[in-house]
């Protein structure tokens, strides 16, 4: 006897993509308030940036132009993650804001090397900089940047491209914090590396942001688990739920960001009821690791059965610890 059964279908209500309690619409008022407040300081800063001649503010505009694109990227997702699967995208796109992330990482760590390369040639032949030009900018930046993460901090941060935007423009807070004191360096002291010495700073944050969206994005992309949940931990814990004899083909992924999924092969003791050990392990999975869109085969685990599936199946074979060693079952009130 097997049973197959998605439990994500019947917990659709739960808010995957919405979990802060902030509508789709409502997220995209914020992301374009956010997004109208970045491209219009971002052509302002272009220009004063070459006018004073400094890189920081050059550094900073092409920051806030990774952090324009990721939130206007995120405005696509929203819209596309609401259309419903067709045809071969069985999950639709929600993958869409992952591809991104991904992109705007990638960029990031492009610029950012580019940006280190030039402030390495502006430390050695410093130019002239206008110290009052940079102070002023910079200050009007740090006012613009508080607004903008107010703005997104409102959003729902449960989105990988949402909180990556969310972590760019608290990134070019503290850069314009650094650019402003680097123009004030520069006025009060005529010490014109100040401002490559604040290009620096940009660029190690632009680095770190880069690095992060790319690993994480990637993490989605080879289906790896999520960070929170350890595949041999949860096989041996669904184990050890009683009447539960193997457990095998475990696999969890995340569909998207926020949105966890489990697979897995149950073998049960023969003459147990097969449905009613599944919707225990799916209430473990559910309130133990919020793993509310599984997919189990259960099978009664009879010696053809245990041949026949444990001889090729994909990752560790997981058994339930028999006799007076078995672990408690942890859908157990008493556990």
């Amino acid at each position: 006897m097997s049973a197959g059964h998605d439990h994500g279908a019947a917990t659709a209500g739960h808010g995957h993509g919405h979990g802060h309690g902030v509508s789709v619409n409502a997220d995209r008022k914020l992301l374009s308030g956010a997004l109208a407040l970045i491209v219009g300081f971002m052509i302002a800063e272009v220009i004063v940036g070459f006018a004073a001649g400094s890189l920081a503010l050059v550094t900073d505009a092409a920051h806030m132009l990774t952090d324009a694109i990721a939130i206007a990227l995120a405005l696509l997702a929203i819209r596309l993650a609401a259309k419903p699967p067709a045809g071969g995208f069985t999950y639709g796109f929600k993958r869409v804001e992952i591809l991104s992330a991904q992109a705007n990482g990638i960029t990031l760590l492009l610029l950012a090397v580019y940006f280190v390369y030039e402030a390495v040639s502006r430390l050695i032949h410093p130019p002239e900089v206008k110290g009052a030009l940079v102070l002023i900018t910079g200050v009007v930046g740090i006012v613009v940047n508080l607004f903008a993460t107010w703005l997104i901090s409102k959003a729902n941060r449960s989105s990988l491209n949402v909180e990556g935007a969310f972590q760019h423009i608290l990134n070019d807070l503290f850069a314009f914090i650094a650019t402003a004191i680097a123009g004030l360096v520069v006025l009060l002291t005529g010490f014109a590396r100040a401002d490559a010495i604040a290009a620096f700073v940009v660029a190690v944050l632009m680095l770190k942001a880069g690095v992060s969206l790319v690993r994480d994005s990637g993490r989605i992309f080879l289906e790896a688990a999520p960070i929170a949940i350890d595949p041999q931990a949860l096989g041996a814990e669904l184990c050890a739920v009683e009447g539960v004899v193997e457990v095998h083909d475990l696999h969890v992924w995340e569909i998207t960001s926020g949105e966890p999924a489990a697979s897995a092969h149950i073998l049960v003791a023969e003459g147990l009821d097969c449905h009613q050990i599944r919707v225990r392990i799916e209430e473990v999975l559910a309130e133990r690791h919020h793993l509310t869109h599984s997919t189990l085969q259960v099978d009664h685990a009879t010696e053809s059965q245990a041949s026949e599936h444990c001889s090729d199946s994909h990752g560790v074979v997981h058994r339930a610890i028999t006799g007076a060693g078995r672990a408690p079952d942890p859908a157990s009130p008493h556990h």
